[in-house]
């Protein structure tokens, strides 16, 4: 029987929303072993003078604990 947990993390990006998840996976692979699965709950924007400077997604990630 495996055993997983779920953590929250912000990314961002100054490209893209994709930019942003995959960083946000890449970083998260770096921390916790066997990452299984991401869910983006939320997306945003900042903006300075009219202009997107960033995009933001908050990351849902599950790992496994038990193998």
């Amino acid at each position: 029987m495996s055993v997983a947990r779920v953590t929250e993390i912000i990314a961002s990006s100054k490209k893209s929303f994709d930019h942003a998840v995959k960083k946000g996976v890449r970083r998260a692979n770096k921390t916790l072993k066997n990452v299984r699965s991401a869910w983006v709950k939320d997306q945003s924007v900042t903006i300075r003078n009219g202009r997107i400077r960033q995009y933001r997604v908050v990351l849902k990630i599950t790992f496994v604990l038990n193998d």
